[in-house]
């Protein structure tokens, strides 16, 4: 359950970072309407994804917050080429720590 879970918020970072970028890319970078089509098509693979986690809405929405921080640094290090310094890399750390917090502490 936690690894579906947990691979649920990667996928849903992946689009929407990934839509996200390719809308940037044809509105900031010339890029063809395709970019932009495509984008918009992830973009609403996007909205479905959190919908198979476990928890409820604003649970779920308030984790992926920390979980789409991490992904962006990640993102922007290896497909934008700038490499995270020891702030970045400090703060997704704490922001997937409020993530585990979040959906994963045990609740009584």
């Amino acid at each position: 359950m936690l690894v579906k879970s947990i691979s649920y918020f990667i996928l849903a970072g992946l689009c929407e970072i990934g839509g996200g970028y390719l809308v940037w890319l044809w509105l900031r970078e010339n890029r063809p309407i395709s970019y932009g089509v495509a984008g918009a098509a992830i973009l609403i693979l996007y909205g479905v994804i959190p919908t198979l986690q476990p928890a409820h809405f604003g649970r779920v929405y308030a984790a992926y917050g920390g979980v789409f921080i991490a992904l962006s640094i990640l993102w922007g290090w290896k497909i934008d080429g700038i490499a995270p310094d020891r702030f970045d890399i400090i703060g997704g750390c704490i922001a997937l720590i409020g993530v585990a917090v979040i959906m994963y502490w045990p609740r009584g």
